[in-house]
């Protein structure tokens, strides 16, 4: 399970951009459960996401197919970075940066 922030200014319509970009990214329309939505696609077996306690942040949590072929999950890890990028409004390296802590990116 994963929690990412989102960019400031985003948050206002967040529950319906999740929905969206489900549906954009992976092509599957999303289920509803009772924190937030679920699909299955490609290498993942289940991909959960809810909105966070906060309201800016999206809670992700994911269960993979571990005899998905290199091809599928290749596919799949690139729908998921991007589906990331649409609902976070960071682009990966920004995602990365945010994630290292403060001593990590300190320079001696």
């Amino acid at each position: 399970m994963q929690e990412y922030p989102i960019k400031r200014g985003m948050t206002k319509d967040l529950e319906t951009r999740i929905v969206a970009e489900l549906k954009t990214c992976f092509g599957a329309g999303p289920e509803k459960t009772a924190t937030g939505y679920r699909i299955k696609s490609g290498a993942l077996k289940r991909l959960d996401v809810s909105i966070g306690s906060d309201s800016k942040s999206v809670i992700i949590d994911t269960e993979s197919d571990l005899t998905a072929s290199d091809d599928v999950i290749l596919d799949t890890n690139k729908k998921f970075r991007k589906y990331l990028d649409a609902i976070t409004g960071f682009s990966t390296k920004e995602r990365v940066k945010r994630a290292k802590s403060p001593a990590e990116t300190r320079i001696p």
